[in-house]
């Protein structure tokens, strides 16, 4: 079991930048790759970026070159700097984690967190 808490969340003005944070905790060493969705009123949950154990990342198109994503601490933290922030940004945010054991692959999800861009 994993358990993922996020903060950061907030209010910001176009153009500004806001810090998401997730902290893992129980079975961390399991954890493989760990990553951040979005999910906006009436639409589907996206991905908005992840990276590997080793540091491999993968952002989508829609914030490459404004979010970035980083993991601290081993396995038991993961960042995402959000900059140039977008009125299209404004979702509630979910940090994910999969857990990999012998034949299978878990996910596990925050319980979100709300960004607001005002335009």
């Amino acid at each position: 079991q994993v358990q993922l808490v996020e903060s950061g969340g907030g209010l910001v003005q176009a153009g500004g930048s806001l810090r998401l944070s997730c902290v893992a905790s129980g079975n961390i060493f399991s954890i493989s790759t760990m990553g951040w969705y979005r999910q906006a009123p009436g639409k589907q949950r996206e991905l908005v970026a992840q990276i590997t154990r080793g540091g491999s990342t993968n952002y989508a198109d829609s914030v490459k070159g404004r979010f970035t994503i980083s993991r601290a601490n081993a396995n038991d933290r993961v960042n995402l700097q959000m900059n140039m922030l977008k009125p299209e940004d404004t979702a509630v945010y979910y940090c994910a984690a999969d857990v990999t054991t012998p034949g299978r692959v878990t996910a596990y999800w925050g319980q979100g967190t709300q960004v607001t861009v005002s335009s």
